[in-house]
């Protein structure tokens, strides 16, 4: 399993007039996390690309529990449980600041040629950095 944490604030533009986060920027929330996961992998999500692979999102799933709220510091923590083939799964937790649970979600990706516009299996590149990663 891989597992990693990112932090961010939130900002008076994502939140509702409630001051609660806007249910549609938690997708946002979550991509960053993913390009912070594929960074500490030791490949930045422009570099992917770079190498023609394009990573489009096919399922999203979330289960709010508690409202983050502006100004709130939220803690991400994002897993990748299973070995990708040609799609790879991501699942996130969010914490407040009180360490308290607040949100659970979960993408599916699946790994795209961008130059055959085919889907393919995850590219040697990046299995070798998560088998790395995932053997930590």
């Amino acid at each position: 399993m891989i597992h990693t944490k990112h932090s961010l604030r939130v900002r008076y533009g994502e939140t509702d007039p409630m001051k609660y986060v806007y249910y549609g920027n938690y997708a946002e929330y979550f991509e960053v996390a993913r390009v912070e996961l594929f960074r500490e992998l030791g490949m930045s999500y422009y570099e992917i690309e770079n190498q023609g692979i394009w990573l489009p999102v096919s399922e999203f799933s979330i289960k709010y529990l508690k409202p983050a709220l502006y100004d709130e510091i939220l803690e991400i923590h994002t897993y990748i449980k299973k070995i990708p083939g040609v799609r790879i799964e991501f699942e996130y937790e969010i914490y407040n600041s009180s360490k308290l649970k607040i949100t659970e979600a979960k993408t599916t990706l699946f790994f795209l040629d961008s130059k055959t516009n085919k889907i393919i299996k995850c590219p040697d590149f990046l299995m070798s950095l998560i088998e790395k990663k995932w053997q930590e």
